[in-house]
């Protein structure tokens, strides 16, 4: 009799459940992280009990999909610039000079006029630091500070602390004998406006005060005072009582005060002072009237010998040649109208 073999069915189900495949991927710790990816081919490759089936590979149809949504950015660069836009007002503001006339606006100029004094303080403290005749007496007491503490003491804590002494009681007498300027600005006042030196003088016994304005704010101030023509000693106390404008005929401009603020110094704001000081005098004193610095400007009081002001006179004369240029200028431009 022959053998015939036991034909034993696979039970293949077992390999395909689901809990052992996720416990073996998951036994690899290596492939934990693609159980998801297992579990995507297994949904689309293992055969239904109705059949076979393949998975999807047709498109999807657009028409299943919601429309997309605008972007916000697109809409705004599509969108067409208004029409009624406003433009940009980058122009600088407008630089005028004129005479003060408001209380305002000369208390801006005193005040003004008071911060060139102060900072003279400032430019004689500098010239002073480095000045010829004060390095050698400091220099000297830098040595001996030195000489003291270093050689004899063997101290490097005593010698530092002996020259930044030395050198900071050579800075506070600097301060000290440079202090008479902050004292002489806080004594401007009204009265120095005035030729009889009155405490608070009337608008029409004033000196003219002239002024830069870059749109609001003054960059700039002259203190002019216009002096009439000396009269004959038989004149006095008989004739007619003559006008003020013609008193002045035959005067001159007398400029008590010129500065500038700092940041606009060297950009031509005080030599435009200088021209309406000039016009405004030969405008009211005469054709040929002549235009100077006072003697006893606003900057003029010094506190030191004349050693130390070498500053301050350069300065005097840096003012004098600009109002050489500008009375040049003046009877360049006459003898141009008379040709």
């Amino acid at each position: 009799m022959a053998h015939v073999p036991v034909i034993r069915e696979l039970d293949l189900n077992t390999y395909f459940r689901h809990d052992s495949m996720i416990q073996r991927v998951s036994a690899v710790p290596g492939l934990k992280t693609s159980t998801a990816f297992f579990i995507f081919l297994r949904a689309n490759l293992v055969a239904s009990s109705s059949g076979l089936s393949t998975p999807i590979m047709d498109p999807i149809s657009s028409t299943t999909l919601p429309s997309p949504v605008p972007s916000p950015l697109e809409a705004t660069t599509n969108k067409p610039p208004p029409t009624n836009t406003i433009p940009s007002n980058d122009e600088p503001p407008p630089l005028s000079t004129r005479l003060l006339d408001a209380q305002t606006d000369k208390e801006d100029a005193l005040r003004l006029i008071a911060d060139s004094i102060a900072q003279q303080r400032q430019t004689c403290s500098s010239h002073l630091v480095f000045h010829p005749f004060l390095l050698p007496p400091l220099a000297a007491a830098l040595a001996g500070a030195y000489q003291y503490a270093w050689v004899y003491r063997q101290d490097i804590g005593t010698t530092l602390l002996m020259i930044c002494g030395v050198v900071m009681t050579y800075l506070l007498g600097i301060r000290y004998v440079t202090g008479g300027y902050i004292q002489a600005a806080e004594d401007l006042r009204w009265s120095w406006l005035s030729p009889t030196s009155s405490p608070d003088p009337a608008p029409s016994e004033q000196d003219l005060m002239l002024g830069v304005h870059f749109g609001k704010q003054l960059i700039g101030a002259l203190v002019l005072r216009l002096e009439p023509a000396p009269t004959p000693a038989s004149n006095n106390g008989g004739g007619r009582r003559r006008s003020r404008g013609s008193f002045l005929r035959g005067g001159r401009g007398v400029i008590r005060a010129w500065t500038v603020k700092l940041k606009y110094r060297g950009q031509g704001v005080g030599r435009d002072l200088l021209h309406e000081a000039v016009r405004l005098t030969r405008e009211r004193c005469g054709r040929e009237a002549e235009v100077g610095f006072a003697a006893e400007h606003a900057n003029s009081q010094m506190f030191l010998p004349e050693t130390f002001n070498s500053p301050f006179r350069r300065s005097e004369r840096k003012a004098a040649k600009s109002l050489d240029k500008v009375l040049a200028d003046w009877e360049g431009t006459k003898r141009r109208r008379k040709a």
